[in-house]
């Protein structure tokens, strides 16, 4: 789009307005793998203040330049998905990194821990006989997808980020 005053061309900008959902939901977490299978799916990384926040302006890590322009009854956390399409995704993603520390109960534990978290396609990391899963939505939805294993006592909460 030309621009006379300026002189010069402006980019478009994508306005969203809605949260299609969270990361994690099912039946959006199928649908953003196939996505990201093509690399589809763009992420605004937003701090914890900006989070807060109902409009701004932001740009994702592939330069789509964004204006978000949520109602006052909705709320940006890690995972929303803001954009939700056949050909591109767009979810916001917290700069700091939270993780949830889990210590299995045995080596029979440690594997179907591990197993699961793959199938959940979580990202994990191994320390010292623990597994960190990164927080990529709101904490509750990851223990109760792990209710079965802290339930039985095969693995344990050891920390919270």
């Amino acid at each position: 789009m030309c621009n006379p005053a300026a002189g010069g061309i402006v980019a478009a900008m994508l306005k969203l307005t809605i949260i299609v959902g969270l990361a994690t939901d099912q039946d959006l977490h199928e649908r953003l793998h196939d996505l990201a299978h093509r690399d589809a799916v763009e992420t605004i990384r937003l701090d914890r203040g900006d989070m807060k926040r109902h409009r701004l302006r932001a740009e994702t890590d592939k330069g789509t330049a964004c204006a978000i322009a949520l109602p006052r009854d909705r709320h940006l956390e890690d995972g929303a998905v803001l954009l939700l399409g056949d050909d591109r995704a767009i979810v916001v993603r917290a700069t700091d990194e939270r993780w949830l520390r889990l210590e299995p109960r045995d080596a029979a534990a440690a594997l179907e821990l591990g197993y699961h978290a793959g199938n959940m396609h979580w990202r994990v990391h191994f320390n010292a006989g623990t597994l960190a899963i990164a927080l990529e939505g709101p904490e509750q939805v990851y223990l109760d997808r792990l209710d079965a294993y802290l339930t039985d006592g095969r693995a344990r909460v050891v920390d919270h980020d």
